[in-house]
């Protein structure tokens, strides 16, 4: 039964998290700044997961030395969000998200080459794989209207980088101690902060009093954000994290689907090859991950 709603749950978190690209792109195309779509979805997502930490008995204090940790992941995750955006406005929205998807890669080689885990030469291919589907992905289908596919392609890799260091930082730093919906909390909170000031340091953040952007605002900061981030956690509580993980395909290709027939994006067969590409080399790392994890509950 736990298996069944932590499937559940994990469809529901990656469909959601792959509204986000609908959502903001919709504000960028009425006139808002990358800056003011993030300042609205993290600062309101950031009051949600507040109240329901609260609701749910978290302790919100952090110890001193926690501090540092804690900013250092949110500056990562802002980078993330913000890159994501740069990507969006200048390439497909379902491609720039498919790169993202492309952590899992970055996470796999950071732990054999830096913190020495056993090297597999699964995950050697499963790079190469991914490289390969990006590399099909430039030739054809990423091109926006008015959009710098250079800098759009350049701003998705940085986003799945930086994301990758955000997820590495959760697990090999004191942050593994911190409470998941407390850390969420304040990494949402001060992503929002920074997003705050560069709105502010640049073309300003304006104050909404229209119905219909409001709606959309909404649809960005509770399903694409704070409800996606909180059956993610349940999700992972009941299903585990691979199964979570596989399911987190529906994030790349839920974008796609709305960029084709939402936004009129081009879908070509490179895309098609390139999308299929990564999501393989990404269920191969995770498939392998899990395998390890098997093999260490088995020796104990």
């Amino acid at each position: 039964m736990n298996r069944i709603k932590g499937i559940f749950y994990a469809a529901v978190s990656s469909s959601t998290f792959g509204l986000a690209p609908f959502f903001s792109i919709t504000l960028l195309l009425v006139g808002f700044s990358a800056f003011e779509v993030l300042s609205y979805r993290w600062g309101i997502a950031s009051v949600v997961l507040v109240i329901f930490g609260l609701f749910s008995g978290c302790d919100f204090r952090l110890k001193r030395k926690d501090l540092t940790v804690v900013f250092t992941l949110s500056l990562l995750r802002a980078i993330t969000s913000f890159s994501l955006i740069i990507a969006y406005q200048n390439i497909a929205s379902g491609v720039a998200s498919t790169i993202h998807f492309m952590y899992p890669l970055a996470v796999a080689l950071v732990m054999m080459f830096v913190f020495r885990e056993k090297k597999s030469l699964w995950v050697i291919v499963a790079v190469l794989m991914s490289l390969s589907g990006a590399s099909v992905l430039s030739l054809g289908g990423v091109d926006v209207k008015d959009g710098n596919t250079p800098m759009g392609l350049v701003a998705a890799c940085v986003s799945f980088f930086s994301y990758a260091g955000y997820i590495i930082g959760v697990r090999k730093t004191r942050a593994v101690k911190i409470n998941s919906t407390v850390l969420t909390c304040y990494v949402m909170s001060l992503g929002a902060l920074f997003y705050i000031i560069g709105a502010c340091c640049t073309s300003g953040l304006r104050i909404v009093t229209d119905g219909y952007v409001w709606l959309i605002i909404l649809g960005l900061a509770l399903p694409a954000t704070a409800i996606s981030n909180i059956t993610l956690v349940q999700a992972i509580k009941n299903a585990g994290p691979t199964l979570t993980s596989i399911l987190g395909a529906m994030e790349p290709l839920t974008a796609v689907v709305i960029g084709v027939f939402v936004f009129n994006e081009l879908f070509t067969l490179n895309t098609l090859i390139g999308i299929l590409l990564i999501l393989i080399a990404v269920s191969m790392v995770v498939f392998r991950e899990h395998r390890m994890k098997r093999i260490k509950k088995c020796r104990i």
